[in-house]
């Protein structure tokens, strides 16, 4: 007890936690201030506090989800978020060195579960989005978009910030009618879909997951798009061919810093010279770190956040030119959010499908991640790669000037680019030919 105790003098300062020990002694923390939030933390145990005391944060995750700790007063999002709250990686401290037994740490720990070696890729990959189908129904948006949303001036919905992001993103492909596009890590295939709906392009989606793969086939089949938008259970090295464009959203976490080299390498070489790719993927404002032993156990093993430092400098010896960084600071926090309001909606459904344990994991999941996003090191990076220095204009204006004209028509639910005229054909709503790249012919001296 004395262990958590002293972790809860440390971590809480402004607004309240009320422990209250398995023999019902209680103890406060914090001081009440208007807006911040005053909980409750409920050991059922006397084990609880050792637990905690060994592993921090998978010790509380794990009392959490085995119902030995429950909040009071508000939910797991409210007690993270609190903590997180009072600890902000943003605070404006000054900075003190980091100790040996950190460096230590991120050396030797960080180098073994930063490696995701190929022959574990797949079943990684099963761990996560092979589970039972319906869960990701019940939480996310109609086109299935299980990555960061757009929240854009005037966006108010998870369903229209998921369109939003994915016109976001054709606006930086600057795709044309014909483009061969690659989506690696295509998920369910609703970007794939919604992209050759807005463009005309031709895209191929692949996916480590089985679960995945099928459902996209089926949907693109339904969509009566499937003569120009296909998808296969391919790793990506292992993809052959040339391609306009290559799209990657939410995949690159689950490469590993060791193959970040051929990633990169495996993408130039599939890029045609004049080709453009956009990289999208959760980031660290922050140095190299290691993935956190509850993500790592439960949620995501092989998966790592990178920085944009290791991201860059598996970047440049591939000759790979970045010529657009966009920054989502705050993006995905309303997005992950929205997720959890809707599992918690949610609940007998999901303990039906699974039980409440895996309820309780779930909700964890989606809390630390909400709120790293809110108040630690998380970002998303939108990274634009080119071949050629010419392939995009030279100047953002393009980007903006799509995507109003994408968004000025908003597909309907559940069919990524209907009520558009002549939706579900190729070319249907195409994007403007004036968003052409520039030719080499054509660029200013």
């Amino acid at each position: 007890m004395f262990l958590l105790d002293a972790a809860l003098k440390r971590l809480i300062h402004t607004g309240t936690v009320t422990l209250t020990e398995a023999g019902g002694r209680q103890r406060v923390y914090g001081t009440p201030r208007e807006g911040w939030a005053d909980l409750g933390l409920v050991l059922h145990d006397k084990g609880v506090p050792g637990k905690i005391a060994r592993n921090p944060s998978l010790g509380f995750a794990e009392a959490y989800m085995d119902c030995r700790l429950d909040i009071t007063g508000g939910d797991i999002m409210d007690f993270v978020g609190l903590v997180r709250r009072n600890n902000p990686w943003d605070s404006g401290r000054d900075l003190d060195n980091p100790g040996l037994f950190a460096k230590l740490r991120l050396a030797v720990v960080g180098r073994i579960n930063r490696i995701n070696a190929r022959a574990a890729s797949l079943r990684n990959v099963a761990h996560h989005y092979d589970i039972d189908d319906r869960l990701y129904d019940l939480f996310l948006d109609s086109n299935r978009q299980y990555s960061c949303a757009y929240w854009a001036d005037g966006v108010t919905t998870l369903e229209e910030a998921q369109i939003a992001k994915m016109n976001h993103i054709a606006a930086k492909l600057a795709l044309k009618p014909g483009d061969t596009v690659l989506d690696i890590g295509c998920g369910w295939g609703g970007l794939a879909i919604h992209l050759h709906k807005v463009s005309g392009a031709r895209i191929h989606g692949i996916s480590l997951s089985k679960e995945q793969i099928g459902y996209a086939k089926a949907w693109a089949a339904r969509e009566g798009v499937d003569h120009a938008v296909t998808f296969s259970l391919t790793d990506y090295r292992d993809v052959a061919g040339k391609f306009d464009r290559i799209v990657s959203v939410g995949m690159f976490e689950h490469v590993g810093t060791r193959n970040f080299p051929t990633f990169f390498r495996t993408c130039h070489n599939l890029l045609e010279p004049h080709g453009v790719m956009l990289l999208h993927t959760i980031g660290r404002a922050a140095p190299p770190a290691i993935t956190d032993d509850f993500t790592r156990k439960y949620i995501f093993p092989g998966g790592y956040i990178p920085s944009l430092s290791e991201t860059v400098a598996a970047i440049e010896p591939n000759k790979l030119m970045l010529a657009d960084c966009e920054i989502l600071r705050r993006h995905y926090a309303p997005t992950l959010r929205a997720w959890f309001d809707r599992c918690v909606a949610q609940h007998d459904r999901i303990v039906e499908l699974f039980d409440e344990k895996f309820y309780r994991m779930w909700l964890f999941y989606l809390a630390g991640a909400a709120t790293g996003f809110e108040h630690a090191s998380l970002v998303n990076f939108q990274l634009q790669l080119v071949r050629d220095r010419d392939a995009v204009p030279i100047t953002r204006d393009y980007i903006e000037a799509t995507e109003k004209r994408l968004n000025a028509v908003q597909p309907g639910a559940g069919q990524p680019g209907a009520g558009q005229p002549g939706a579900g054909q190729p070319g249907a709503g195409h994007i403007d030919a004036t968003v052409a790249p520039l030719r080499r012919d054509t660029a200013p001296a």
